[in-house]
């Protein structure tokens, strides 16, 4: 009874006192922010064909249709096309600045809000990948993803070294600044009647969340009301991952249970199909390679199913979740290429990458850490390495870890 109390006390604390993966949940914003940014940048010439005023989607229809399914869009607050243009450019910079991680907790806000609103505008023009960005974007509000691998993490860190110096940093004016710009705008969209119930509850909600925390954490930083928000944070933030975990196992299970009613599933032919049309076949000639060995035909159907059903249940054994995981997302590279679905393919890695071992991204971390300084440093300052001579020992394991403080 002793070693049960203590293993969930341990667990408790490992839950509140510090958010969970963050390494994960970092990759999950710079993959959902770096997809949806690529592709508004990629389709920034058909804009207003796909999502604006010159698309066969038309104002009425969308206007009936919300309606009906009382969906978010902020597009549909004004028929004008110089309102379109910046809510596009809104969809785009927050989209680039969630990427690099600044200001994250108002950039995710920022990112759902474009995210939903030319989804919602339009919603005959996405796919399934459009899908997973759509929930993902509303999962990531609640995740404090900005922990690593972010300006945000970046400026706390440099404050730290500060306050080790005995210095003061400075106040932080762009914080209070933002914060009010998005609750005059919060004011004037709840004053013209804008926003519904339930979003108006949302919006406002953040807006006050990320008031108080302001507030306590710059009159009372170590005091008890902060340790409360950071705590009630990291719980946000476990259940927000635990959301996305579970999306991702019933994305693939569902298919996989649904592919296994098919026939075409069933006898091993269905991934011949899809190869031989023109909508799927960027590389004709490498559809066509592919799709003339019955063999291999048969065991990417009959392999797909197969992982995609037994993903789930991998997540038990790490070793075997680990190796699911890589052959899935290659699949999904492989999709990307000879069918020609980059952004749906994209969008299913990154959120695998929920799952992917924190000892794997931190030495992907020092990699690109690496990788960046090289590019950077000048080719002529770089120091060169030592010339050997004569027979030398097997050099030891000089594998480095850069590690990212995870406290901001």
């Amino acid at each position: 009874m002793n070693r049960f109390a203590l293993s969930v006390s341990r667990g408790i604390a490992r839950v509140t006192e510090a958010p969970l993966a963050p390494y994960q949940s970092a990759v999950v914003r710079i993959g959902f922010a770096g997809i949806w940014l690529l592709f508004l940048l990629r389709e920034f010439p058909h804009r207003r064909e796909m999502y604006g005023p010159d698309g066969p989607w038309s104002w009425d229809l969308a206007q009936r249709l919300i309606a009906d399914n009382h969906a978010f869009t902020i597009l549909m607050w004004s028929e004008s096309g110089v309102w379109f243009e910046a809510v596009y450019a809104l969809a785009v910079l927050s989209s680039a600045l969630l990427l690099v991680g600044w200001r994250t907790r108002t950039m995710s806000v920022l990112f759902m809000v474009g995210v939903l609103s030319l989804q919602n505008r339009s919603v005959f023009m996405g796919d399934g990948g459009d899908n997973v960005i759509h929930l993902m974007a509303i999962y990531l509000v609640f995740t404090r993803c900005g922990r690593v691998w972010s300006l945000d993490e970046r400026r706390a860190r440099r404050e730290r070294a500060a306050r080790a110096r005995g210095e003061r940093p400075g106040p932080d004016r762009v914080g209070p600044a933002l914060w009010g710009t998005l609750g005059l705008a919060l004011v004037l969209a709840t004053g013209m009647g804008r926003l519904d119930g339930g979003w108006t509850a949302v919006f406002w909600g953040l807006w006050a969340v990320q008031g108080l925390w302001w507030y306590v954490g710059r009159r009372a930083p170590a005091a008890e009301p902060r340790i409360l928000l950071d705590v009630i944070a990291n719980l946000v933030h476990s259940a927000a991952l635990l959301v996305m975990m579970a999306e991702a196992c019933l994305i693939y299970s569902t298919a996989g249970w649904y592919k296994i009613q098919g026939s075409r599933w069933q006898d091993g032919t269905a991934v011949y199909y899809p190869l031989h049309l023109d909508y799927f076949s960027p590389w004709p000639a490498l559809s066509d390679l592919l799709s003339s060995h019955g063999t291999m035909v048969l065991l990417v159907t009959y392999g797909t199913v197969a992982a995609q059903v037994a993903f789930p249940f991998t997540l038990l054994n790490r070793r075997a979740k680990n190796v699911l995981l890589a052959f899935m997302m290659t699949e999904h590279a492989v999709i990307a290429v000879v069918l020609g679905l980059p952004f749906f393919s994209l969008a299913m890695i990154a959120a695998d990458s929920v799952f992917l071992p924190t000892s794997f991204l931190r030495r992907l971390g020092g990699w690109a850490a690496r990788g960046r300084a090289r590019l950077l440093t000048p080719r002529g300052a770089r120091p060169a390495p030592p010339r050997p001579r004569g027979p030398q020992p097997p050099p030891e394991d000089a594998t480095e870890h850069t590690h990212v403080s995870s406290t901001a």
